[in-house]
């Protein structure tokens, strides 16, 4: 099955701001950047987004150029819940706090928040029980950063440690063939 993973464009957040979950918007305008993203993507599939308006702008935008029924959008997408941290600059973050989830951001939570541990987790119960085993029409995900870097470690059986070694910049669009999850 062909799966294309869509990262959204770039956020309205300042750089270094820490949004994870906060449902914040897309700057404008995008319409360039979302014609190059249609440019690598089928003419049919089954679309599925996270619920966060930064990937549904894109999704619909995607929708009404592709042959497409509906967005399918589905929480276990959403990127990292930074819990306390979520829209504080990462210098803000007192070092005291932050240094232990640098150190294994694989497994420490976030204070009110999660781990990348847990949102693999979820991820992968999203692909296990939402998507179709014999789906014949090629898949498209707008999500996050988090969440392409989660599948594609899974994909590529590579421990989560190394989830931030492959660059994924905004409106990537990185296209795999998915033979089992």
């Amino acid at each position: 099955m062909e799966v294309y993973l869509v990262r959204h464009t770039e956020t309205v957040c300042e750089k270094g701001v820490c949004y994870g979950q906060s449902n914040v918007g897309i700057l404008e305008p995008y319409d360039i950047v979302f014609e190059n993203i249609l440019k690598q993507l089928p003419k049919e599939a089954k679309l599925y987004s996270s619920p966060l308006q930064r990937c549904v702008i894109l999704a619909k935008h995607i929708q009404e150029n592709i042959k497409i029924d509906s967005i399918i959008e589905d929480k276990r997408l959403m990127e990292m819940h930074f819990g306390d941290w979520e829209l504080q600059s990462w210098n803000d973050i007192p070092q005291e706090i932050l240094n232990p989830w640098m150190e294994d951001f694989v497994n420490v939570r976030v204070p009110n928040g999660e781990s990348f541990v847990d949102l693999n987790d979820r991820v992968l119960d999203f692909f296990e029980n939402e998507i179709p085993r014999d789906l014949e029409k090629p898949l498209i995900i707008v999500a996050h950063a988090g969440v392409i870097r989660s599948i594609l470690c899974r994909v590529n059986n590579l421990p989560l440690q190394e989830a931030f070694k492959t660059p994924l910049d905004f409106g990537a669009v990185v296209k795999i063939e998915l033979l089992s999850f």
